[in-house]
C-alpha cells in the first residue's frame, strides 16, 4: 500500500514539468535564448534613450564644425560653440529669396520641414533625387569686421550613387564666387564616390563661379570643362561617374531657380 507522504506519483504542474526537463532540452534552450534577447533589447533601448541627448549634442557640434570649415574659419584650438557665434542663422523662404520670422532659426529642423507636406512641395522635375523640397531652409551669414556680409553658407543635398549627400556650400558676398563646398553625411563607396571628402577634390571648388556674365548657370562637375570656361568646371571623381553626376545635378538644382537663385539675386542686389 503506497505511503501517504509519497508525492512522486502526483502530477506535476507546467512549471514543475518544465523545471524537470534536462538543461539541454529544446524548451529550456528556447526559453534561455528568448530571455537573453528580451534583456538585451531592454538594455539597448534604455541606453539609446539615455544617450539621445548626447547624440543630439554631438550631431549639432558636427554640423557647426562643418559650417566653420566650409567658411574657412575653423580653428581646432577654439571652442566650436564660441566660434559659431560669429554666424547669423536665418530661416529662408526659398520662393521669395527673403528671410522669414515665421520660424525660430535656433530650433527649425530643415529635414523635418522637407518631410512635412505643410512646409514642403513634392517635386515632379527632380534632378537632385530628393523627392520633396522644403519651402524653408536655414542659411548662415558670416560678416566681416565692418559688419558687411562676407560669406553665406547654404545647405545642399541630393542623391549620389548609394545615398543622399548632405553638405554646405559657401558663397562669397558677390553671390557668384564659390568659397568652398563639403559634405558631412553620405554613404558613397569608399575610395570612389566617398572621394567627395578628399581635400584635394574639395579644393577645386574654391574660386569657381556659378554663373557667367549673362547670368546663366554654368557650374559643372564633369570630366571636361564646359564651353563657358574652366572657372565653371569641377573635375568629376575618378571611377565614380554616378556620384559625380549626382553632385552635378544637386549643385545645379540648388543654385538654380527652384533653389537659391532668388536669394542669390537679392544678395547680389544688396537686399539681404
Amino acid at each position: 500500500m503506497p505511503d501517504d507522504d509519497d508525492t512522486s506519483a502526483k502530477p506535476k504542474g507546467a512549471i514543475g514539468r518544465f523545471l524537470a526537463l534536462p538543461a539541454d532540452s529544446v524548451p529550456k534552450t528556447i526559453f534561455v535564448a528568448v530571455s537573453l534577447c528580451l534583456v538585451a533589447s531592454m538594455v539597448v533601448s534604455a541606453a539609446a534613450v539615455a544617450l539621445r541627448p548626447l547624440q543630439a549634442t554631438n550631431a549639432l557640434k558636427d554640423k557647426q564644425v562643418n559650417i566653420l570649415q566650409v567658411a574657412g574659419v575653423y580653428d581646432p584650438e577654439v571652442d566650436v560653440a564660441e566660434a559659431f557665434e560669429a554666424f547669423e542663422p536665418h530661416v529662408l523662404d526659398l520662393e521669395t529669396g527673403t528671410f522669414t520670422d515665421q520660424f525660430d532659426p535656433a530650433s527649425f529642423d530643415d529635414r523635418a520641414a522637407a518631410d512635412d507636406p505643410a512646409t514642403s512641395i513634392a517635386l515632379e522635375d527632380d534632378p537632385a533625387g530628393i523627392g520633396r523640397r522644403a519651402n524653408y531652409v536655414t542659411v548662415y551669414l558670416l560678416r566681416d569686421a565692418d559688419q558687411q556680409i562676407d560669406k553665406v553658407i547654404l545647405p545642399i543635398h541630393g542623391y549620389g550613387l548609394w545615398s543622399t549627400l548632405y553638405g554646405f556650400i559657401a558663397i562669397e558676398e558677390n553671390a557668384n564666387d564659390i568659397f568652398g563646398l563639403q559634405f558631412y553625411e553620405h554613404a558613397e563607396t569608399p575610395g570612389l564616390g566617398a572621394e567627395v571628402d578628399n581635400p584635394r577634390w574639395r579644393a577645386q571648388w574654391s574660386g569657381a563661379k556659378l554663373k557667367d556674365d549673362e547670368g546663366n548657370l554654368q557650374i559643372t562637375v564633369a570630366k571636361t570643362a564646359p564651353p563657358a570656361g574652366a572657372e565653371y568646371h569641377i573635375d568629376a571623381l575618378a571611377g565614380a561617374t554616378l556620384t559625380s553626376v549626382g553632385v552635378d545635378n544637386l549643385i545645379k538644382y540648388w543654385m538654380g531657380q527652384d533653389g537659391y537663385a532668388p536669394f542669390l539675386a537679392n544678395l547680389k542686389a544688396g537686399n539681404v
